[in-house]
C-alpha cells in the first residue's frame, strides 16, 4: 500500500521591534545573559505587561501580506504550563481569537501553481534560552524572554517535503521583504515546527500526526519531514498505531528522537488574559498598514520575468532579497547590460555576500554598470571580470582602476598579438594539422596556448580571428 504525507508547518517568527512585547526591555541579539530583563518579562509578583503597538502593526501586516482577515478585536490568553525558560510557568498567546485567520500562500510545486491555506496568524512571546553548559550544568538566559513573535499555522494542505521547504521559503521572504523579522535562523529569530501524518493514497481521512520542534533550516524542514514520514509507514506496516507525540530532529545525525506525548489544547488551561483588555482594532488602523505593503517577491518575480525578460530561476533569486532587488533596478535603470547585470548577480554576487555574511552588497550599482560596458567593450575578460569583483568587495577603488592596479587590461592590438599568435602556430603542428582536417576544437587549443603566454591578458575574439586568418592562408 502507498501512503501519502500530510504536512502543516508552524513558523515561529520574532517580530522587529526595538523592546519586547509587554515591557521596555531591549531586543538586541548577543548580548550578555540576563542583562535585558525587568520585572515584567521575568513574571515578578504584581508586574503588569502593557502591550508594545509595534508588534501589533507588524502582525497585521503579516496578516495583510498572507491574505488573512483581520479579526475585529484583539485579545490574549494564557497558556499555562512549566518550563525553565518561562519563569512565570505561563505563557501570554492567542487561542480563542487568533489576529488573523484563513488566510493562503502561494507557490510553484514542480512547475504547477498551489494554494496553501493559512488556518492563522497569532501573537505571542517568546521564551528564554537554555544553555547545556560542558560540565552537565544547564543554565538559563532569559533575554529572549518576552520578545514579540508571531505564529504562522498553516492548514495541512502540504505533501511533500520539498512543497514544505518552498512554503517555508515563500514567508520567510515575505517577512523580510515587508521587515516583519529579520528571520535569522542562526539567532533564533525564525523556526518552524513541523506537524506530520501519512494516510493511504487516495484516502480522505487524516492520520494521527507528530510534531517536530524548532528546526531552523530550509533543509532540516525537508529532511526531517523524509524521515519522519517514513518512520511512520513503518510502525503502520509493523500493526501498530501511531502515537501522537512531540519529537526531536537532529540533523547533523539525522536521528528522530521523542521528546515527549504531545499535549492537547486542554491541558494548557486556556483562559482570557486578565491583565490586558481586549482592543478594538479599527478599519482606519488596518487600512493604513495596507498601504504600507510594498511589492511583495512574488510579484517581483513576475514582474522581472516580464519586464526584464531574466528567467524564473534568476527572477527569483533576484526578487527574493529586497535589497538586492533594489539594487539590481537601480543598475538596470542606467541603461546597463541586463542578461549581464542579472548574471553578476546570482553567480559571483550572492556567493561573495554570503561567505563575507554581508546582507548588502557593498559597492554602488555604477559600478557593476561600469565592468560590464569594460567587458563588452572588450577592455577586459569575463575571467578578469571575476577578479575584479572580488577586489570590489574589499576595495573602494572604480573597476577600472582596479583593473590598471591588477593588470587585467585586456590586450587587444593586433599588431602586438600577430607575433606571440605566430610563436604558437609554430610550436603547434599537430594542432595546426588537426584544424586543418576540420577537426574545430584544435582552435580552442591554440587560443588557449596564445592566452597562456599572455597571462590571460589577451583579447580572445582577437586571438580567434588572428589565427584563423592565418590558418587560412
Amino acid at each position: 500500500m502507498d501512503y501519502q504525507t500530510v504536512v502543516g508547518l508552524e513558523i515561529h517568527a520574532e517580530l522587529l521591534t526595538n523592546s519586547k512585547i509587554f515591557c521596555s526591555c531591549s531586543t538586541t541579539f548577543g548580548r550578555e545573559a540576563n542583562t535585558q530583563v525587568c520585572p515584567v518579562c521575568m513574571g515578578m509578583p504584581g508586574s503588569l505587561p502593557t502591550l508594545n503597538k509595534k508588534a501589533v502593526e507588524l502582525a497585521v501586516k503579516a496578516g495583510l501580506a498572507l491574505n488573512c482577515t483581520i479579526s475585529d478585536n484583539l485579545s490574549f490568553d494564557r497558556k499555562n504550563y512549566f518550563y525553565p525558560d518561562l519563569p512565570k510557568a505561563y505563557q501570554i498567546s492567542q487561542f480563542n481569537n487568533p489576529l488573523c485567520k484563513d488566510g493562503y500562500i502561494k507557490i510553484d510545486y514542480n512547475g504547477k501553481p498551489k494554494k496553501i491555506g493559512i488556518a492563522d496568524i497569532h501573537i505571542e512571546e517568546d521564551a528564554g534560552k537554555l544553555v547545556h553548559a560542558e560540565n552537565g550544568q544547564t543554565l538559563i538566559d532569559y533575554n529572549r524572554c518576552g520578545v514579540g513573535l508571531i505564529e504562522i499555522v498553516t492548514k495541512p494542505d502540504i505533501n511533500f517535503a520539498e512543497e514544505a521547504k518552498l512554503v517555508f521559503e515563500e514567508i520567510k521572504d515575505i517577512l523580510e521583504c515587508l521587515k516583519i523579522s529579520d528571520c535569522k535562523m542562526q539567532e533564533g529569530s525564525l523556526r518552524c515546527d513541523v506537524n506530520v501524518s501519512v494516510m493511504p493514497l487516495g484516502t480522505q481521512t487524516l492520520g494521527e500526526r507528530t510534531e517536530i520542534k524548532n528546526l531552523n533550516s530550509f533543509g532540516a524542514v525537508a529532511r526531517a519531514i523524509k524521515n519522519e514520514s517514513q518512520r511512520q509507514i513503518e510502525v503502520i506496516k509493523s500493526g501498530q498505531k501511531v502515537i501522537r507525540q512531540t519529537r526531536k530532529w537532529d540533523d547533523l545525525t539525522g536521528k528522530n528522537t521523542l521528546l515527549r506525548n504531545k499535549e492537547n489544547s486542554d491541558d494548557y488551561r486556556f483562559f482570557p488574559e486578565p491583565d490586558l483588555p481586549t482592543i478594538k482594532i479599527g478599519k482606519s488602523f488596518i487600512d493604513n498598514i495596507k498601504e504600507s505593503i510594498i511589492e511583495l517577491p512574488r510579484d517581483k518575480k513576475v514582474r522581472f520575468m516580464k519586464d526584464y525578460l531574466l528567467s524564473e530561476f534568476d527572477a527569483h533569486l533576484i526578487s527574493r532579497d529586497l535589497n538586492v532587488s533594489n539594487w539590481f533596478e537601480k543598475a538596470v535603470s542606467y541603461g546597463a547590460d541586463v542578461k549581464r547585470i542579472s548574471s553578476f548577480i546570482v553567480t559571483d554576487i550572492r556567493r561573495l555576500m554570503k561567505e563575507k555574511k554581508l546582507e548588502k552588497i557593498p559597492f554602488e550599482p555604477e559600478k557593476l554598470v561600469k565592468l560590464v560596458s569594460m567587458i563588452n567593450d572588450g577592455v577586459i575578460s569575463l575571467t578578469a571580470s571575476k577578479q575584479i569583483i572580488e577586489i570590489m568587495f574589499e576595495s573602494t577603488d572604480a573597476p577600472e582602476i582596479i583593473a590598471k592596479k591588477n593588470n587585467l587590461i585586456q590586450v587587444s592590438d593586433e599588431n602586438e598579438l600577430d607575433l606571440i599568435a605566430q610563436v604558437v602556430l609554430n610550436e603547434n603542428k599537430e594542432a595546426v594539422d588537426d584544424y586543418k582536417k576540420g577537426k574545430e576544437k584544435a582552435i580552442l587549443y591554440l587560443t588557449g596556448q596564445v592566452m597562456k603566454k599572455t597571462r590571460g591578458s589577451a583579447n580572445p575574439i582577437v586571438i580567434n580571428k588572428l589565427l584563423r586568418e592565418k590558418l587560412s592562408n
